[in-house]
């Protein structure tokens, strides 16, 4: 059973896409785990005696972790998921990203993987008696499942349709042959306004704009590695545009033998997707590409649902603390993503990479992601500043209930001074002194020298705010000194503090290096602190999770030390930080891979 065990365990290591693994370690995976007795201080929570039908009130409950019976099962099912929500999907999202031919095909492998999984679920559960019972997990699996499966349908039909629609309209314009194909909004309407100005212009091509012939758009497209979370540069439109023009023409060549495979069935999808107007099918559009921007963050919640259900964590009034640690860590889990992704290159059109933003993106007023962050501190601080006494049994406000407030009062002041920094308006206000006395004399009495005083420093041509990170920083010391009742509570929490600490400092030696040298390019400039700051940011956020209530008491239960959460999420993390560089380098590839399908087409299908 122990080699089992540790299989087991090497497969539950990939769980940490879920940012809550070290807690099912935690657990332990030893089958007696139930009749070890504990003396420890655990608020209630003692040892228990196998051979019970029930928990005694003041013993530790049994667990789906410690069951016996049916392991098999449920390994099996916790690995087959893993594989599909941490691997599988994620690649099918940047495939539907990118627009690649492949994107059904991954789908359809992700739907099949989940299905085993879920047939693996069904069986356990119907051998296994319910330790958990009303749990969130098996509702929002359902739900995560049917939301998959209904784009995966939308997808499909989509292609059908278009298809259908391109044999039975030839003479249609492009825009509603193409009406089908699932698109990002921004993509949709910069499609749709070409092909407005093409009607009255038959010979220009889409890509007027000159991008598409520069000698270094191939490394500008891959080097900013946009749409991590839903948007995509101008270059990847033009491409987007080039490959539905490929499309049609693929799609129109090899008609007869795909037509006559399954005619009736096209021709009923055909029928249906004439039913549904052009307005619906926008709808339905801009749901697909929201599905493809936050199902990997359901799936991380589906994951960590599981692992509550799994470990029994959270029952009754633990809810509270359940909710403030897993809600908060996954925050700081999820920024880190954004961090490393940015480091990317992600949302580069925006000028979020740490580069300049390219002008065809200046036409409109783009937050900086310094005001993101900003604006989220201000709106965490004022939504949980009423929120903070929940945890607690009493209805008088304790000291620690008063800390917690003020760390809320801190974010609220902390993300008001950030955005207001962020304001162009309020800089400009600022410097109305100097402004001022600099107009008080004619232009004529400055010599050439002088003029050029006169201009914004380059350091105004980019956000230098480090407001979001001074917040981050301070909650990082005071979570590190925080009282706790036991001492495994307190190194946990000095941990994921001194992590959230460190990822501060790394931010503000990124703001040294870009005062002393701003970015000229529109390429991301990459600087190297990121890297840490991104590291400290997933693995706080991890450990943050894993300081709950609930979790140290297993750790005493099951005899762990604080230093085995700290060493199994430092190589966990690392792991996971590789992945999602090999994800936004996969997506730049099949960004590629469409564009150079697309020019090898055209010379063959005017011969």
């Amino acid at each position: 059973m122990q080699s089992t065990t540790t299989k087991t365990l090497r497969l539950l290591a990939f769980l940490a896409i879920a940012g809550a693994l070290p807690a099912a370690f935690a657990h332990g995976g030893d089958e007696d785990a139930m009749n070890m007795g504990d003396n420890e201080d655990m608020g209630g929570h003692g040892g228990m005696g196998g051979d019970a039908p029930k928990p005694d009130p003041d013993s530790y409950p049994p667990t789906y972790f410690a069951h016996p019976e049916h392991v098999t099962a449920i390994y099996a099912h916790i690995g087959i998921m893993v594989v599909g929500w941490v691997f599988v999907l994620p690649t099918a999202v940047m495939l539907s990203i990118a627009r690649s031919r492949y994107t059904l095909a991954a789908q359809f492998l992700f739907l099949l993987t989940n299905a085993i999984g879920v047939l693996t679920g069904i069986v356990y559960n119907a051998n296994t008696p319910d330790l958990y019972p009303n749990n969130a997990h098996h509702k929002l699996g359902w739900l995560v499942t049917w939301v998959v499966g209904a784009q995966v349908l939308v997808g499909l039909v989509g292609r059908v349709a278009g298809m259908m629609s391109r044999s039975s309209r030839s003479g249609h314009g492009k825009e509603e042959e193409q009406s089908f194909i699932p698109v990002s909004t921004e993509a949709m309407a910069e499609h749709q306004r070409i092909n407005q100005d093409a009607f009255s212009s038959p010979y220009r091509h889409s890509n007027d704009s000159g991008q598409g012939t520069e000698r270094n758009t191939e490394s500008l497209r891959s080097a900013s590695l946009s749409t991590m979370v839903g948007h995509e540069s101008p270059i990847e439109l033009s491409d987007r545009r080039r490959q539905y023009d490929e499309d049609d023409e693929e799609d129109l060549v090899f008609k007869p033998t795909e037509m006559h495979s399954s005619s009736a069935s096209q021709s009923f999808v055909a029928k249906i997707a004439s039913k549904i107007s052009d307005k619906a099918w926008k709808v339905i559009v801009l749901g697909y590409g929201f599905v493809d921007r936050t199902i990997l963050i359901l799936g991380y919640i589906t994951l960590c649902t599981g692992l509550i259900t799994y470990a029994r964590f959270f029952e009754g009034h633990e809810i509270f603390s359940g909710l403030a640690h897993w809600i908060k860590g996954g925050i700081f889990f999820w920024y880190g993503i954004l961090t490393l992704g940015r480091w990317s290159g992600s949302f580069g059109e925006l000028g979020w990479a740490w580069n300049i933003r390219p002008k065809q993106s200046s036409k409109k007023w783009t937050p900086s992601a310094e005001f993101v962050e900003g604006a989220l501190i201000f709106t965490y601080g004022a939504t949980n500043i009423f929120l903070e006494h929940l945890g607690s049994s009493e209805s008088t406000f304790s000291s620690q209930d008063l800390e917690h407030v003020s760390i809320t009062v801190l974010f609220i002041g902390g993300g008001l001074l950030a955005m207001l920094i962020e304001s162009t308006r309020i800089r400009d206000f600022l410097n109305t002194t100097t402004t001022e006395a600099s107009l008080s004399h004619p232009g004529h009495a400055y010599s050439d020298e002088e003029r050029a005083a006169l201009e914004p420093p380059r350091q105004y041509e980019f956000s230098i705010n480090p407001i979001p990170a001074l917040v981050i920083l301070l909650l990082g010391i005071m979570m590190s000194s925080h009282t706790q009742q036991t001492m495994i509570s307190s190194m946990v929490h000095k941990q994921w503090g001194n992590l959230l600490t460190g990822a501060s400092f790394a931010r503000g030696f990124t703001y040294v290096l870009l005062y002393l040298k701003p970015p000229r390019s529109v390429l991301p400039s990459r600087p190297p602190t990121e890297l840490l700051t991104a590291f400290g940011l997933i693995s706080g956020g991890t450990i943050f999770m894993a300081s709950s209530g609930d979790t140290v008491a297993g750790m005493i239960h099951y005899d762990l030390d604080a230093m085995f959460f700290y060493t199994v999420t430092m190589g966990l993390v690392g792991l996971l930080m590789a992945w999602i560089v090999l994800l936004l380098a996969f997506k730049g590839w099949a960004v590629r891979k469409e564009s150079k399908r697309t020019q090898n087409w055209k010379p063959r299908s005017r011969n």
